[in-house]
């Protein structure tokens, strides 16, 4: 299972009202890096290098279908798994899963948060990789 890691401009951003997590709201995508992401210095999808498009893997990552609900003041940010099916030869290496607000523009490209899958894979022809979000994206409480 991946470890999931914030960014943290990210809680800035939030109090600030540049992210809407509902299915009305922005979109979310997930994209592929082998980059280090750093928590501190990484704030915008520019800061933090996305592997090159290929082979079935598609440039700034794909939407992550988000919805959010909220019971008894804590909130879930829902998403549907992503697939990525190499293609024509393959993509990678990966090893983490970035997060971001492709709508916000002011700063655009905002970053939410990461998951590390602890080493990098490289997914051969015919092979998929499966972002799969389990329960959540992330919990607010």
């Amino acid at each position: 299972m991946a470890t999931y890691n914030k960014f943290q401009d990210f809680v800035e951003q939030l109090l600030t009202g540049k992210h809407d997590f509902t299915a009305a709201g922005h979109v979310i995508k997930a994209y592929a890096s082998n980059a280090v992401p750093s928590a501190s210095a990484d704030a915008v999808k520019a800061d933090l290098a996305e592997i090159t498009p290929a082979n079935g893997y598609p440039s700034g990552g794909s939407d992550a279908q988000n919805t959010m609900t909220e019971t008894t003041g804590t909130a879930t940010v829902v998403c549907t798994d992503i697939v990525w099916t190499a293609s024509g030869g393959s993509f990678g290496p990966l090893q983490y899963i970035a997060h971001y607000n492709d709508t916000q523009t002011s700063p655009v490209d905002p970053l939410i948060c990461w998951h590390d899958y602890a080493s990098a894979v490289t997914v051969l022809t015919g092979e998929t990789f499966t972002v799969d979000y389990g329960a959540s994206l992330l919990t607010l409480a």
